[in-house]
Parts: structure tokens; C-alpha cells; sequence
């Protein structure tokens, strides 16, 4: 799996605001997948956004890391279409 994530700091995560404003972190299973959302992310016209970078991640750590700190996720599939929201 892999996720999205500053690129001076490993720990910080790269997360979408739902419609219920909780924060969602994106695991990608395609590595491509991943580096096609930061390519988007990175064409977005917002200046102050970090320098981000994908890393690898294990999902079973990465979700018992969320699980006991209460964030909220999702798996993103070779079949799901995601974007970058248009208000970053």
C-alpha cells in the first residue's frame, strides 16, 4: 500500500476533508495511483501546498496506527477514480 505524505516529514500524512469534515487518509494499493493523485495534486494552483512525496507503507500497521489514534481512511482500488477536492 502506499500513501501520500510530506516529504521532509514522513509523519505527516496527506488527508481529504469528508462532507462530514473528518479527515481521510487515502492508502492507494497501485503505487502508479498514488503518483498520479500527487501529480495532480501537485498541477493544483495552490501555492502554499508542502512538497509531498508517496511512500510504501504495510496496511496492517498503517491501519492499527489509525484505528488507535481514531483517524479515518480508505483503501483506494485500482478501480476507484479519485481526485484532489478543487479547495485544497
Amino acid at each position: 500500500m502506499f500513501l501520500i505524505c510530506l516529504k521532509e516529514h514522513n509523519d505527516g500524512v496527506y488527508s481529504v476533508i469528508s462532507e462530514e469534515g473528518e479527515h481521510v487518509i487515502f492508502f492507494f494499493e497501485e503505487e502508479e495511483d498514488a503518483d498520479r493523485y500527487l501529480m495532480q495534486l501537485e498541477q493544483s494552483d495552490d501555492d502554499d501546498l508542502p512538497e509531498m512525496t508517496v511512500v510504501e507503507v504495510d496496511i496492517d500497521i498503517a491501519t492499527k496506527v489509525c484505528e488507535d489514534k481514531g483517524y479515518h481512511y480508505t483503501v483506494v482500488t485500482p478501480d476507484d477514480v479519485v481526485v484532489p477536492p478543487k479547495d485544497l
